[in-house]
């Protein structure tokens, strides 16, 4: 049996084998050499965030436990590429390791879930929200400090059938995930920026390869979306500045128009929602690094040293 020209790494939930899927579907559209059908191995990776179902992520180490072991895959030389949800990869890479490659970008934004209303405002104090992102729950407790958070862990089925057997009245998930594995009708409302910011270079899909591996950097240069990688650059250039961890609630989308100009909003947040700060940055979209660090700066002052010190 041929061995094949490209493994690609994944998790083996459903959404990320869909992304894995769109990967090699476009990497055989892209190339002849890749279309034959055992040209491109799928190698499915079982991670710790997989794994570890009843901790909280802040409390393992944080989102980038998603990746952890496809990344050794990766550097072992097991496989090519690694194919991740790019909100899951860490702000700083290990080395020898890059992103070389976005898909264009889905809709950013986050869905409202429930059978019992139809948005936050509608749900009566006491209501009980179930997720395991920080971020959300500090956006919703700012807005709706009567709702109480109960943590929900595991990949988007589960926590749909965990809203079904009724351990929460309402969840939120990222409507690009959910329209990946069909089930975007779940979503009773899909929030906007102002009532959710997004997590960084949420609704993306990112492909990491060996820095040293210029036949995998060729492959995907056809697939890379520019804009795309733009606007996550200045989102992940804001998170850098922030050095922001799991426990550090912190959104950001960045967005270019068609004059070329890139805004990005962001903010940092209390993880009880006591405190949010915010700011928008605007620029030339080949400025996007220099838009993300000032955006970072500029929420490193608006909230002082005391508000990073209680998160540490």
């Amino acid at each position: 049996m041929p061995q094949p020209l490209l493994r690609i790494g994944t998790r083996g939930s459903p959404m990320a084998l869909v992304q894995a899927r769109q990967v090699r579907d476009a990497l055989a559209a892209a190339h002849s050499a890749l279309a034959a059908a055992a040209a491109i191995e799928i190698v499915v990776v079982r991670t710790t965030g997989d794994k570890v179902q009843d901790r909280a992520l802040a409390e393992l180490g944080g989102k980038g436990l998603f990746i952890k072991e496809i990344e050794e895959a990766l550097s072992a030389r097991r496989i090519d590429l690694a194919v991740h949800s790019a909100k899951d990869v860490p702000t700083f890479l290990p080395g020898g390791l890059e992103l070389a490659c976005f898909l264009k970008r889905d809709d950013p934004r986050d869905a409202f879930i429930s059978s019992k209303a139809s948005g936050f405002e509608a749900l009566a104090p006491g209501a009980v929200i179930g997720t395991g992102s920080l971020r959300r729950q500090a956006q919703i407790l700012s807005r709706w400090p009567g709702l109480k958070i109960v943590p929900f862990r595991g990949n988007a089925e589960t926590r749909l059938r965990k809203l079904k057997e009724g351990q929460a009245d309402a969840t939120v998930l990222g409507i690009a995930g959910l329209a990946r594995i069909g089930c975007q009708d779940a979503a009773r409302k899909v929030l906007s920026p102002e009532e959710m910011l997004p997590a960084v270079a949420q609704g993306a899909i990112a492909v990491e390869i060996r820095s040293d591996d210029a036949r995998a950097r060729a492959w995907l240069a056809p697939l890379d979306h520019a804009p795309t990688a733009t606007a996550i650059a200045a989102e992940r250039a804001m998170l850098a500045e922030l050095e922001g961890s799991c426990r550090t609630p912190i959104a950001g989308l960045a967005e270019i128009d068609g004059a070329g100009m890139l805004t990005l909003r962001a903010l940092v947040a209390m993880p009880d929602g006591s405190a949010v700060h915010r700011t928008t940055q605007t620029g030339a979209r080949a400025d996007a690094a220099r838009i993300g660090r000032a955006a970072g700066r500029a929420l490193k002052a608006s909230a002082g040293a005391a508000f990073f010190a209680a998160l540490a």
